[in-house]
């Protein structure tokens, strides 16, 4: 091969390389800038909005509480307010996990009762031993895993 050659092929990878960059960082910039307006698919007013709802009788738990975890003992009352779970400082329950995201799940009372919701985690939210994918009810004495704390609803 020629040194024109060889030097053509040298500055045509050199160019691929510095377009590559160009894209990641032009990638990395528009996702700084663009504002947060959904978090796994949900708005964000949803996530945040301390929307009360009255418990009926169907939302038959009162309290969640940490059975095992670094928390254990912990008790949150339900009130009507979505509760979120995760290592994010604005989350309800702040769970300091490896295994847990920063938005993991969050807890709502709807018609069907209380409901707990994946929020997009990276390890997932266990209902018993079945990861969820959707909202789903969530019953008394069963056992709710996020990362490595578990929790139950409770009367």
């Amino acid at each position: 091969m020629s040194d024109l050659a060889l030097t053509l092929v040298r500055l045509a990878f050199l160019a691929l390389l510095w377009g590559f960059v160009m894209v990641v960082v032009l990638v990395l910039s528009r996702d700084i800038r663009r504002p947060i307006e959904t978090i796994a698919g949900l708005p964000l007013a949803s996530l945040r909005a301390p929307r009360k709802i009255s418990t009926s009788r169907r939302a038959r738990g009162s309290k969640l509480v940490v059975t095992e975890g670094a928390l254990t003992g912990t008790v949150i009352p339900l009130t009507g307010v979505p509760v979120t779970l995760g290592r994010a400082p604005d989350s309800t329950l702040v769970i300091e996990d490896d295994y847990t995201s920063s938005m993991h799940a969050r807890i709502f009372i709807s018609e069907a009762g209380w409901m707990v919701e994946d929020l997009g985690s990276t390890n997932g939210t266990w209902l018993d031993r079945t990861r969820i994918t959707s909202p789903t009810p969530l019953s008394v004495g069963v056992d709710l895993r996020v990362g490595r704390t578990t929790m139950q609803l409770r009367k």
